[in-house]
C-alpha cells in the first residue's frame, strides 16, 4: 500500500504531527464479539465481514473517547499542553507506538497482540506536548507458533513478522481498486469485506474477553450479509445500509465485485 510509504520520516517522528510533541499516549479498545449468528441450513448465499466492521465506525467511537480523555487531562493537570487525537487520521506508526507503549507486541501476522486480550482491538493515540514517563514494552510471546502463517489462504506472509499486502484478503477486498486476479479469487472464499483468519486461529484470541463497548454491537448489514442483497444495492442503498459503518472504506463497486466473487465461490462457478 503506497500510502504507507509516503512521508515515512514524518510517520516515524510524531513531533511532525504536533509541534513540540514530547509524548504519545496509546490506547487499545477491544471490538471482540461473540460468534456471528449461525446461518447454516438456509438457502441464502452469504458473505463474511471482518469483525471490526460489525458495529459502528471505530474512527467515530475512539475519536470521541480520546477527545473526552484529553478534556479530562486538561481538567486534572495544571500544566497547559497541546494535544492531537489520532485514529488513522495522522501519519504516525500506530503499531510501533503501541508496541513501544506496552500495549502488546507485534506478532508474526504483523498485528499487535496481547497475552490476555488477544488482537481484536483498535488502536488510538494522543500526541501531546506533555512530557510523560514511558511504559515498558512487552516481550514477544509468539514463540514457535505459526498458526497464523499456516492458515492464510493466500500465503500473504512470506516469513514471520512480514506481510505481502498485495496478497492479503483484507487488502484485496478493501483497498484494491479494479479487478482482482483470478489466482486469488478462489482463495478469498466468502469474504466480502476484510478477513479475520489469522486472528481466528491465534491462541491468544481463544479466550480473549468480549468488548464492553455498546457501539460495537452488531448492526446492519451484519457479519454475514446476503450476497444477492449486496449485488442489488443502488448508490442510495449503499449509503443507507452503511451510514456510520467502517465498511464505507470500500466503495459500492468494490463490495459488489467482492460479492460476485463470493457468490461464484459459493456456487462452484
Amino acid at each position: 500500500m503506497d500510502y504507507l510509504h509516503r512521508h515515512f520520516k514524518m510517520r516515524a517522528d510524531p513531533s511532525t504531527t504536533l509541534e513540540g510533541a514530547k509524548s504519545v499516549v496509546v490506547v487499545a479498545l477491544s471490538y471482540r464479539q461473540h460468534s456471528a449468528p449461525q446461518t447454516e441450513g438456509e438457502a441464502t448465499a452469504r458473505g463474511r465481514v471482518a469483525m471490526y466492521a460489525w458495529g459502528d465506525d471505530y474512527h467515530d467511537v475512539i475519536g470521541t473517547k480520546l477527545t473526552e480523555l484529553v478534556e479530562r487531562m486538561r481538567a486534572e493537570l495544571a500544566e497547559p499542553f497541546a494535544a492531537r487525537v489520532c485514529v488513522d487520521t495522522a501519519p504516525i506508526l500506530e503499531r510501533e507506538l503501541a508496541a513501544a507503549a506496552g500495549i502488546g507486541w507485534i506478532g508474526k501476522n504483523t498485528l499487535v497482540l496481547h497475552h490476555e486480550i488477544g488482537s481484536y482491538f483498535f488502536l488510538g493515540a494522543v500526541v501531546t506536548t506533555l512530557e510523560l514517563a514511558p511504559d515498558e514494552p512487552l516481550a514477544d510471546h509468539c514463540g514457535t507458533c505459526t498458526a497464523c502463517l499456516d492458515a492464510c489462504p493466500t500465503q500473504a506472509f512470506p516469513k514471520p513478522y512480514e506481510m505481502d499486502a498485495s496478497r492479503c484478503i483484507s487488502y484485496l477486498t478493501i483497498e484494491h481498486r479494479g479487478d482482482i486476479s483470478k489466482a486469488f479469487q478462489k482463495m478469498m472464499g466468502d469474504w466480502v469485506f476484510g478477513c479475520d483468519i489469522c486472528q481466528e486461529v491465534c491462541p491468544y484470541n481463544r479466550d480473549a474477553p468480549t468488548t464492553r463497548e455498546p457501539r460495537f454491537a452488531i448492526r446492519p448489514p451484519g457479519p454475514q450479509p446476503a450476497l444477492d442483497d449486496v449485488l442489488g444495492w443502488s448508490a442510495d442503498d449503499y449509503r443507507e445500509q452503511l451510514h456510520g459503518s467502517a465498511m464505507t472504506r470500500a466503495k459500492l463497486d468494490m463490495l459488489q465485485r467482492n460479492a460476485r466473487i463470493a457468490l461464484d465461490n459459493a456456487t462452484g462457478r
